[in-house]
This record gives C-alpha cells, structure tokens and sequence, in this order.
C-alpha cells in the first residue's frame, strides 16, 4: 500500500469528477491515506471540513509562505486551529525566495510562529523551501523544531541539505519531480537517502509525474513515483511502498 503524504487535495475540486473521483482513483491504485495540506486561512477550514470524519484523510493546518504577508496566525491561533485529532502536522511554512521579493523578515517571523506550534502539540512540521536552504535549515536548527520533527515537503536541493535534515530528524519527501529527466542532481540525492528516512508524495494537482507530466496531478499517480524510486535505486515496488509507508506511520502514529 502506498501513502501520499503531500496533497492539496481541496483544489481538485474544480477538475473532472472532483475530489470524490480522485479519492476513488487512488483507492484503486493501492493509496491507502492521503495527508491534505493546507496553504492560508481558508484552506485550513476547507481542508477540516473535508477530512473531517474520514479515517482515509487527515490533515495539516499553517500558512505557506508566498502568502501575503499580512495573513497569519498567532502561535496560540494555530494551537487553538489545530489541536484536534484530525489535524497530524502544521504546515505547510517555511522559506521561499523565490516567488516573494524584498525584505522577507516576515516569511521568517511567520516559519518560527509555526515551529513554536509544532512544539508545543508535539505535530511534526511540513516544509517549504525554496531558493532559501540554508535559512530554512538554519531556523529549523536554531529553533529546536527537533523537538516537533517534521517532513522537508517536494524535496528538490543538495546531499549537504538533505543531510542537515536528516541530522535533525527530519524526513525526506520525494514528489514528481525526481521523475523528471532534468532532476539529475536530485536523483543522486535519492539514492543516497536512507530508506527508513524517505516519504513520496505528489503535491496535487501540481508537479504531475512522468508520464503524466503535464497533466493535473492527483494521489493515484504518488505510484509512479514509488515505481520511478525503486528503479533509481534497484529494489522492488513493494518494498518502496512498505517502507514509505512504514516511514510516514512512524512519523504520524496516530494514523490508522
């Protein structure tokens, strides 16, 4: 059974057959739980309207950073948001330099206001990083977000980033991008990566694998990058699926 550990599942909703659709499909294709990710304040309430009551969803609850910087939370808010069975993570927060411009103190102020959270819930953190590596894992690390643990979400930076990671331990997830014929730096990566370490995802309905690329992604096609990943790495589909699996239920206990 595989796991998608990073979807939007929510913003299916406007695609062919919707969100029960692709729920169907990745039943079909062996997902056994898929962890919805929220990104603003409305998507939180989305994201707990639809996973609540359905043992097949759970939840994560924050602001990612290319959001306006002036919507956010109050550490006591995102407590009060997201201490309830449903909710397993906080996020997704973190860095991106990339998409936003300009003096990005408060993209920083915002990341340490979730850390603090996921502390004091003792829920692991999702993170985004973008063209910001080394202020990311510097905030992590000065943060104690060790204390919390957490997922480093559509991995795409180098060994040396995923080893800070790992050293804090944090695990590793890998999206459709390690599909990509492009993703050669990456691909070493995941080859070096230990296997009780490393979770897949898809980050629907962006970063469709190949061959899909293209296309709207959804949690079926998380199988694609268990196939891609045991190639790259010469095991067996089974055994990626199982110990990403086993991964993500150590990370998340509470899951069924």
């Amino acid at each position: 059974m595989l796991i998608d550990s990073h979807c939007h599942l929510n913003l299916l909703a406007e695609e062919e057959g919707g969100i029960s659709a692709a729920i169907d499909n990745a039943k079909a294709n062996l997902v056994d739980h898929i962890l919805c990710i929220s990104i603003d304040k409305a998507s939180c309430h989305d994201i707990l309207s639809l996973v609540d009551n359905n043992a097949y969803l759970s939840a994560s609850v924050g602001i990612h950073p290319n959001i306006d910087q002036n919507e956010n939370f109050t550490t006591d808010e995102l407590i009060a948001l997201a201490d309830t069975e449903k909710v397993i993570a906080i996020g997704e927060t973190g860095l991106d330099y990339f998409r936003s411009e300009g003096e990005l103190g408060w993209q920083r102020d915002r990341f340490r206001t979730h850390i603090e959270a996921a502390k004091h819930l003792k829920k692991p953190l999702i993170i985004h990083t973008r063209e910001a590596r080394d202020d990311t894992m510097t905030i992590l690390e000065d943060e104690q977000a060790k204390e919390a643990g957490g997922i480093i979400h559509c991995f795409t930076e180098d060994w040396d980033t995923a080893k800070r990671a790992l050293d804090i331990g944090f695990y590793i997830s890998l999206s459709g991008i390690v599909t990509f014929k492009s993703a050669k730096t990456l691909q070493d990566v995941a080859k070096k990566l230990p296997l009780d370490r490393i979770l897949i995802e898809t980050d629907a309905p962006y970063l469709a694998p190949v061959p899909h690329r293209g296309k709207t992604n959804q949690p079926a096609f998380v199988k694609h990058v268990a196939e891609f990943l045991a190639a790259l790495r010469g095991d067996t589909v089974d055994n990626i699926a199982a110990a990403t699996s086993a991964n993500f239920h150590r990370l998340f206990p509470t899951v069924q």
